[in-house]
């Protein structure tokens, strides 16, 4: 939708200046005797025609190419056939707004056209004078500009639509290329996130006996790779409070709570300063709270998976972005399930492992170290990893269509802005200025809107990351809004590129400019 709305500002923008130019062809005919619907029919028609082009052009191409370049991407991922129906109703909101961009723009202009007599039409529209700008009260700022350079600022303001118009196109584009980085930036940090600043331990080991871990100990200490391990009671359990459910939390009773600290950050969501595990009460993770609708104070109804209820208050909301976890004391446990937690598996630390060497350990914990399972959090890590990787080729989708929005919308204002100030740059080309300063003339108003539209484009592009994260965020996962710096120095080459390929292309169509043809008076 937000690519749309670029699209169709763009659209609005060439349909209204079409019209526009056309004014005294309009006179002519107003003084000819033809009615405004026989003349207004015209420019209707042709943009009714435009509009129905691009939009049944725009259904066709759309329905056949990407929704199957990006299945076809995930295969691996959607193993099942799939079918890509023509979405009818998209289709019909796209045309209504197509219409509005097209013949709405060019039945606003028309009418305001036709409102004018033959004798004004026909004359060209006086143009706009120049006025102080806020630039022009910082006088010592102002006198050290070259004239040139005032006469481009002032042009700026004097012509405000045309301005606003560039720095929307260009933060459009902006911020389309960054949320295309985002996204893959964003589903990749959850991952880093949750297993570099949460997360310190690299698995966890359910014990076949609960207390009983002399075992694995034994294995453990035999190995290479080990670190450290600590001891936690873990159960599951659905949590409910209000209407509200969320199923299979883990719950994490630490046997010790200051070792516990090493291999689980527990922090504040919002603040990022340390929580407690209190005698009375449970830390919940960020998303178990969001969905239960809970904030710190509230009670929640614990029931695990052996049937043991209670009833605790929660005391904290800890940062977390992958799965559910509901941390409390041994104290608190007690009291809550009414009965002394058993230590029943161990968070343990490595350093670096192969994938031969974990399975190796994992087999051999199983087989004689008393252990029922073992799970690494290197698996859950490769798979968003994947996932991320995935993303490449709909981050290039974005780029390439966000490049091609950009151009036109920058190319396009360039030309209306040319167009519309014909007189006035000839003027000065008579009177003797070089092309280059002729060109510079315009481009120097272009790199500033560039500019402009630049910084503008960052804040949009944090913005629409930000919504679509949040709505791309599932029960399990939350995906924080994340932008490395070179979705960023992409986005602000592509938009320097552009601006100098319009300059070069605005600069020979300069050269070529027919002097006496623009001041000819048109009387």
């Amino acid at each position: 939708m937000f690519f749309f709305l670029i699209a169709a500002l763009i659209t609005f923008t060439t349909i209204t200046r079409m019209v526009e130019e056309a004014r005294s062809q309009i006179g002519t005919f107003k003084a000819l005797g033809y009615s405004k619907w026989a003349i207004a029919k015209n420019y209707l028609a042709y943009a009714l025609t435009a509009g129905l082009i691009g939009t049944v052009l725009g259904a066709l191409i759309g329905n056949t190419t990407l929704p199957r370049i990006v299945l076809a991407l995930y295969k691996t991922y959607i193993p099942l056939k799939w079918v890509v129906k023509f979405q009818w109703g998209d289709i019909g909101w796209a045309l209504l707004f197509s219409m509005i961009a097209t013949v709405g723009a060019a039945a606003y202009v028309v009418w305001r056209e036709l409102t004018e007599g033959p004798a004004d039409l026909m004359r060209p529209r006086s143009p706009k004078s120049a006025k102080r700008i806020m630039l022009e009260r910082i006088t010592p700022l102002w006198n050290r500009l070259s004239f040139n350079r005032k006469v481009s600022y002032r042009n700026l303001f004097r012509f405000k639509s045309r301005m606003f118009m560039t720095i929307i196109g260009i933060a459009g584009g902006t911020a389309l290329i960054l949320t295309g980085f985002g996204i893959q930036d964003s589903i990749g940090a959850s991952g880093t996130r949750q297993y570099n600043d949460i997360i310190h331990y690299q698995a966890t080991m359910r014990l076949r006996t609960a207390g009983q871990e002399d075992k694995a100990d034994q294995i453990l200490n035999n190995n290479d790779q080990y670190h450290s391990h600590t001891d936690v009671a873990a159960n599951v359990g659905d949590l409910k409070t209000n209407g509200h459910q969320v199923n299979d939390v883990n719950i994490y009773a630490p046997d010790n709570v200051a070792q516990f600290k090493r291999y689980v950050t527990v922090r504040n969501a919002n603040t990022g300063k340390s929580l407690s595990l209190p005698k009375n009460g449970v830390v919940l993770t960020e998303k178990t709270a969001d969905l239960l609708h809970v904030k710190v104070g509230d009670h929640i109804k614990v029931t695990t998976t052996d049937n043991k209820q209670g009833t605790a208050k929660v005391t904290g909301i800890t940062e977390n972005y992958m799965g559910h976890f509901m941390y409390l004391s041994r104290a608190a446990y007690k009291q809550l399930l009414h009965e002394t937690p058993t230590m029943n598996t161990l968070l343990v630390q490595f350093n670096h492992q192969t994938d031969k060497q974990r399975k190796s350990l994992a087999h051999k914990l199983i087989n004689h170290g008393g252990v029922m399972g073992t799970s690494y959090t290197k698996d859950q890590q490769t798979t968003v990893s994947t996932m991320s990787g995935s993303l490449k080729p709909v981050v290039a989708i974005f780029i390439l269509l966000s490049g091609i929005l950009s151009f036109v919308v920058l190319y396009n204002l360039t030309n209306i802005n040319v167009s519309e100030r014909i007189r006035e740059l000839s003027t000065i080309k008579v009177l003797g200025f070089y092309d280059n300063e002729v060109t510079m003339y315009i481009v120097r108003e272009n790199i500033v809107l560039t500019i402009a539209g630049i910084i503008v484009g960052y804040g949009v592009g944090e913005l629409l990351t930000g919504y679509i994260m949040k709505q791309a965020a599932t029960a399990q996962v939350i995906f924080p809004l994340t932008i490395h710096l070179t979705g960023f120095i992409v986005a602000t080459v592509l938009m320097a590129a552009f601006t100098a390929i319009v300059m070069f292309v605005t600069h020979k169509r300069l050269q070529k400019i027919d002097m006496v043809g623009a001041l000819s008076s048109s009387e």
